[in-house]
């Protein structure tokens, strides 16, 4: 009988154990977005809205562009970063598009997503980017948005020292 108890624990501490881990591991571990990196649109006249932006709602915007300070949920000892920017209306920046905005995706692991992509018959529009804050690359959707893939490096955008909204 006590081997038998016995048995029946580590049985049920190893189902117990195993069931945790599926809950607490992420689902997708594969290459995939992991968030927004940046919201970018076109504007009449950019230097007014952000001056409306910066009075009446209290973002803090630098010369460009107004960066969103965040800590990673799995980590919160890391910083992440979303870019709110609008783009003088005449911009090339968003071409073949002929959309007003680009949404800019933060992935993990970038050459294995394009490589997904190219597979499943989507191509770039540029080659990838490499900076010392990350790898860019553009693609576009069915319905003809252009969107920004950015494999982030937090740590060096972080020592850019860009005023933040926190």
């Amino acid at each position: 009988m006590k081997k038998f108890t016995l048995i029946a624990l580590l049985c049920a501490a190893f189902l117990l154990g195993y069931g945790f881990n599926r809950l607490t591991s992420p689902v997708n571990t594969g290459p995939r977005v992991t968030g927004i990196g940046g919201i970018f649109f076109k504007a009449k006249d950019p230097a007014a809205l952000k001056a409306w932006y910066s009075k009446n709602l209290g973002i803090r915007i630098g010369q460009y562009d107004a960066i969103f300070e965040w800590h990673q949920g799995m980590d919160s000892t890391k910083k992440g970063f979303t870019v709110w920017a609008p783009f003088k209306e005449t911009t090339k920046y968003f071409q073949p598009s002929e959309k007003q905005f680009m949404i800019n995706y933060r992935v993990e692991g970038l050459d294995q997503l394009l490589a997904q992509m190219k597979a499943a018959g989507t191509l770039p529009v540029d080659s990838v980017d490499n900076e010392s804050y990350g790898k860019f690359v553009h693609v576009m959707d069915p319905e003809g948005n252009k969107i920004e893939l950015w494999e982030p490096n937090d740590v060096e955008y972080a020592k850019m020292g860009s005023v933040t909204t926190k």
